[in-house]
């Protein structure tokens, strides 16, 4: 095989892996290039490699442990909530084994809990389903100790990880009917498709307007959504619903046509269980050309609510 063939059937996976452990795509996508950049380097040097795809996903691992680390160090200083950067395509098709909730953005955030060796534990056992003796080859330690970090890791993740009982049919006439009522201004119908103890996260990075901290409760969440589509429609950004890791979301376009934001919904049977929406601009580039529009918002005194 090739090393372009060999690099096309093993970096999706590399991937997914890298992008569950880091949360951020950009990180992800250099732990991969770095983990091939290696692997090419032990062929040029002719040192036989057993098995291509547990040895990416080895160098994968360890790299994006370290990544997290230093990561977590810059995050103590984050301003505001740090959330995730979104994926709007989806899992790719090589990806497809993987369930969709291990994708989304509610699911990503409680990863950030556990220690970076928990959850490459934890993802390694639970969403990639690896072999309890291959999960410890990679980490360096003993089947026992492996054994003992998924379960403190699936424990303490336990019943807040999000899990999606509405199909995937409802899941999105949700989101249709969400977007409707929050540009209409219709408080009501919108309140009526929020669970009641729903929760809207805002990461703005510091950079363009903002929530300062979650907003919980279907009343004060639906009306922070209003206020934010509010100034949606002031400044004529309009809505565009799609896959948001996974999951039913929407991307929010200037007049321009460049993106101002992102929102992701986790959505169960009977209603809206969270909403993250992330508008800072260094989170959103790898989608394409972002809007100047949230740092003339807040040059402005507006505050974007919900949307922030």
């Amino acid at each position: 095989m090739s090393a372009s063939d060999l690099y096309s059937e093993l970096r999706p996976r590399a991937f997914a892996i890298a992008y569950r452990m880091l949360g951020s795509v950009s990180e992800a996508e250099d732990v991969v290039q770095e983990a091939f950049l290696r692997m090419h380097q032990t062929l040029q040097r002719h040192e036989p490699i057993a098995s291509p795809r547990a040895y990416i996903a080895t160098l994968t691992i360890r790299l994006a442990i370290d990544q997290l680390r230093s990561a977590r160090v810059r995050r103590e200083s984050y301003v505001g909530e740090w959330l995730p950067e979104p994926l709007v395509t989806g899992p790719t098709p090589a990806d497809l084994a993987e369930t969709a909730d291990s994708l989304s953005l509610a699911f990503l955030v409680l990863l950030e809990s556990l220690s970076p060796r928990q959850r490459a534990a934890f993802l390694l056992r639970e969403v990639f389903d690896y072999p309890y003796p291959q999960i410890a080859e990679i980490l360096g330690t003993n089947v026992d100790g492996t054994r003992h970090l998924v379960a403190r890791a699936r424990k303490h993740i336990g019943e807040r990880r999000p899990r999606y009982h509405a199909s995937r049919r409802q899941q999105e006439q949700l989101a249709e009917s969400f977007v409707a009522a929050a540009q209409r201004g219709d408080l009501g119908a919108l309140e009526a498709l929020l669970a009641q103890d729903v929760a809207l996260h805002g990461d703005g990075g510091g950079k363009v307007p903002a929530l300062g901290r979650m907003v919980s409760g279907r009343e004060r969440v639906a009306q922070t959504v209003l206020q934010g589509f509010s100034v949606y429609a002031h400044h004529g950004v309009h809505i565009r619903l799609t896959d948001v890791n996974g999951q039913p979301g929407a991307l929010a376009y200037d007049e321009r046509h460049r993106l101002v934001g992102v929102m992701a919904f986790d959505i169960a049977e009977g209603g809206i269980h969270s909403i993250h929406s992330v508008n800072n601009p260094d989170k959103l580039h790898h989608l394409g050309q972002v809007s100047d529009l949230g740092l003339d918002v807040r040059a402005s005194g507006h505050r974007a609510g919900g949307n922030g």
